[in-house]
This record gives structure tokens, sequence and C-alpha cells, in this order.
């Protein structure tokens, strides 16, 4: 029996269960039980980030500007799990809709 060629092979089949175990999360959490709160047409972008606190990522979606709050985990196994808030503002800083999903 050689067992110069087991070594690699024990380090190959390690490497191989944490990449198929393992799981990539992009986005941070974020308040969900205050998205309740937001009121179009009365809530500021102050409000927002109070609430919310800075946005993950920012934008332009037909010409306003939009706020994004989210959190994306994905997995080989065990599932996959998003939550994400979508905030548009007028060009009076205050919001004119907004939309919220998750799979949790």
């Amino acid at each position: 029996m050689q067992t110069r060629n087991t070594l690699p092979l024990c380090l190959f089949l390690i490497a191989l269960s944490f990449t198929v175990t393992s799981c990539i999360t992009v986005g941070r959490k974020f308040p969900v039980n205050s998205v309740s709160q937001i009121r179009m047409g009365e809530t500021t972008k102050d409000d927002v980030e109070q609430l919310f606190g800075t946005p993950w990522r920012t934008g332009i979606e037909d010409g306003k500007e939009t706020w994004t709050y989210g959190r994306y985990r994905y997995a080989l196994f065990g599932g996959t799990s998003t939550c994400d808030l979508v905030v548009r503002f007028n060009n009076k800083d205050v919001v004119i809709s907004y939309s919220f999903n998750t799979t949790e």
C-alpha cells in the first residue's frame, strides 16, 4: 500500500467537502421589522437612514435615486435565503415607492 499518495487525496477530499458545504453571503442584515414604518410621500431619506443605516447599494432607476438594503445567502446545500428592500426617492429626498421581498 502506498501511503505517499494518500495525503494529497485526503487534502483534496477535505478541500472538496468545504467547497460543497460552504455558502456565500452578499450584502448585510437590516431591521426588516422597520419596513412597515416607511410611508410613501412622507418618509425622508434621513428617516430611512435612521431606520436602516447606510444602504448596501445606491443607484438610479428611471431617473430616481434608489437605495438598496439586502442580504443574499447562497448555499449549495441547505437552500438560499434572500431579503431585500429597495427604496426610491424623489428630487426632494422623500420616498416615492419601495419594494420589500424575502424568502426568510
